[in-house]
């Protein structure tokens, strides 16, 4: 699958992020009334359109309920099973995830990439690759809903060595600091038996189901600078997306 290239999340985006973040840190029980859209647009100074387009993204994610003549009600944690459900179609959202998370990098060496990983990326990975280990948490709960292996052609090295390991996603960093642009993100998505170091990353057994997502960053000449490969509890985190019909 190819995710359209955005720079900046659209405001609608922004603020699902924002009520996300609320929703799932408890701010809003299942049985406190939701805020309406007149609020909401007067919170956040935009418009019912938008609004609308937030509390859509909410609902398809299992967060809220609209009922007609009810308003917008919080969905209770048992309806949705104590999972994450995060919406990743396009970059927008990929860099709402990662504020909405939080995350530290460690180094875990250079060399090729790793067989099993070059198979399944049809374009060159050729080329020395340096790699980076994170383990990704909700801001307000420690436990870890992905362990990420990040990887960097040897085309970036010298913005590779100015990254803030500590600041969060490294995608972004590398943007600046290479000066590199995006073309097109690819990503393939399957579910997995974790091996006994993902499990251990991820506080799990071993063979637990994990949901494993590869995402390669392509630049316009159709150059691979960047490969991450994100390993998802099966009972932690919840994969959704948005199919816009064409009129």
């Amino acid at each position: 699958m190819t995710i359209p290239r955005e720079r900046e999340a659209p405001r609608y985006l922004q603020v699902a992020g924002e009520l996300r973040a609320e929703i799932l840190s408890g701010k809003f029980s299942a049985r406190d009334q939701f805020p309406t859209e007149s609020d909401l647009c007067q919170r956040y100074g935009v418009s019912r359109f938008t609004i609308r387009e937030a509390l859509r993204r909410l609902q398809n994610e299992g967060l809220i309920a609209r009922k007609r003549g009810s308003g917008t009600v919080v969905q209770p944690a048992s309806a949705r099973g104590g999972t994450l459900h995060q919406p990743l179609s396009n970059v927008g959202e990929i860099l709402q995830y990662a504020r909405d998370t939080h995350v530290t990098y460690e180094p875990r060496g250079r060399g090729d990439l790793p067989r099993d990983i070059s198979e399944q990326i049809a374009e060159d990975t050729s080329g020395a690759w340096t790699c980076f280990r994170g383990v990704r948490s909700p801001q307000l709960d420690g436990q870890p809903i992905a362990a990420t292996d990040a990887y960097f052609h040897e085309s970036v090295d010298a913005a590779v060595a100015k990254l803030d390991l500590g600041a969060g996603t490294l995608f972004s960093q590398i943007e600046q600091l290479a000066g590199v642009s995006v073309g097109k993100v690819t990503q393939d998505i399957q579910a997995v038996a974790a091996s006994a170091d993902i499990a251990k990353a991820l506080d799990l057994k071993r063979g637990s189901p994990v949901l494993r997502i590869l995402r390669c960053y392509i630049d316009p000449k159709g150059r691979v600078f960047e490969i991450s490969v994100s390993h998802h509890p099966g009972d932690r985190f919840a994969y959704s997306m948005h199919i816009d019909v064409d009129g």
